[in-house]
């Protein structure tokens, strides 16, 4: 393995493209990486051994849940008591005849006047079954995701981007992020997609913290464990794997949730918590997500974001070994679900290897839940891809999503949430 991770490292660096200014801070020498010690996921707090699977879900896991609340994401409220469903648009025929389209609004409190978001959903036309479904948010609002003029465009604020026009969407933001969402190729395999803006619930700016949800919730934002943006645009998914959960055309044992970059974070931080969701996906999550803390390569806790975590994250900065988990034990909580965590080769931001070793490291916890963990011991090569319980690829390029992704994605989706006819 050694061999094979050095000849990685090799090609990794031939690669390898500078990162932006902004990113300089990070370490990018493989050779400079501290030796650290990981934390056991079958080792409880106060040192008992896990041994079985009755202790990992009465005991371990609730405790790495809340290990991870209290001193990363941050403590979430519970589903809201009133939320209501309206389904606000349906069309028997949406992009060009191979879907149904459907436009929903959930009523976060129930009222009209209260918190809401938008979810954007397109089935396959035709399904004489419910269909098994991707879930996942979106950065620029629903509009973004299809160039289709009937998609409604976000009233919210909206980072900076094409189509953007003073933090506001125009009709020019129509489209401009479907590539990173082949809604045909999805529907053509079988699976339908769900998607949100997550600027409905906390746009995505350091400043926007009163335009969010959170002061509807009277959460204190100066708590220690007060959740932050990453949790709160998970929260957001699961309120929508809720509505999905009513839906008929919808198989709601077999919804995926899938996220790239600071919402591949948001995506495993959801999966985690709540088991509802059949399987996880998480694309360049890096730091924060799927990447260890422990090793000092690419992002690191004191550049990032302070509001996309709890305030008790960032008093780990360049203290990461004192952190009581790590991300192999985030993922270990999808177990025994299948996950598969997304890498590209100069991404190194995201510390492709760092990923990797996290996902492997997970392994303990799926064989003592009776399952198998990863199908191989070495890092895959750029371009390659390791399909298993626990999954993992290293597309070739630059941080991103891509069709590549998404066929490995649908392959994976395949292979652990068979088909039933249509």
């Amino acid at each position: 393995m050694m061999r094979k991770t050095a000849l990685f490292l090799a090609a990794l660096a031939a690669l390898h493209v500078a990162p932006a200014r902004a990113q300089l801070d990070g370490n990018f020498v493989e050779a400079q990486v501290a030796p650290y010690r990981l934390p056991d996921p079958l080792v409880m707090g106060d040192g008992t051994a896990v041994r079985t699977a009755q202790q990992w879900w009465k005991l371990r896991r609730p405790e790495l849940v809340g290990l991870f609340e209290r001193n990363i994401y941050g403590i979430s409220p519970a589903r809201p008591t009133h939320m209501r469903f309206v389904v606000t648009e349906t069309s028997a025929n949406a992009l060009g005849g191979i879907a149904v389209r459907k436009q929903v609004t959930i009523y976060l409190d129930g009222t009209s006047g209260g918190p809401q978001m938008s979810v954007l959903i397109y089935l396959p036309a035709g399904a004489r079954a419910p269909m098994p479904m991707f879930v996942g948010p979106n950065f620029h609002g629903n509009q973004s995701v299809s160039a289709d003029p009937e998609i409604a465009i976000t009233p919210n604020w909206v980072t900076p981007a094409e189509g953007i026009n003073k933090n506001r969407a125009t009709l020019h933001a129509r489209g401009t992020d479907a590539s990173e969402w082949p809604i045909e190729r999805i529907l053509k395999a079988g699976y339908g997609v769900a998607t949100y803006f997550t600027g409905d619930l906390y746009p995505d700016g350091d400043t926007q913290y009163a335009q969010s949800i959170q002061p509807w919730y009277r959460t204190s934002p100066s708590a220690p464990d007060h959740w932050g943006a990453v949790a709160t645009w998970a929260w957001g998914l699961s309120r929508v794997y809720d509505y999905l959960a009513t839906d008929r055309a919808v198989d709601a044992k077999r919804v995926i949730v899938m996220g790239h970059s600071r919402y591949g974070k948001a995506a495993l931080w959801a999966g985690a918590r709540d088991t509802r969701f059949a399987a996880v996906i998480s694309n360049d999550s890096g730091e924060g997500g799927a990447s260890l803390y422990r090793r000092n390569f690419g992002e690191t806790i004191r550049v990032m974001n302070n509001y996309w975590f709890a305030p008790n994250y960032k008093t780990f900065s360049e203290r990461e070994a004192e952190l009581p988990v790590d991300a192999h034990e985030l993922i270990a909580l999808v177990a025994p679900r299948p996950v598969y965590i997304g890498a590209a080769s100069e991404d190194l931001w995201a510390d492709p290897l760092g990923m990797f070793l996290a996902a492997k490291a997970a392994e303990p916890v799926y064989r003592l839940l009776g399952v198998e963990g990863m199908a191989g011991d070495a890092m895959p090569a750029p371009g390659q891809a390791i399909l298993s319980r626990i999954s993992y690829h290293l597309r070739m390029g630059p941080h991103g999503i891509t069709a590549w992704d998404w066929d490995n994605y649908i392959r994976f989706a395949n292979r652990f949430l068979p088909q039933r006819p249509r």
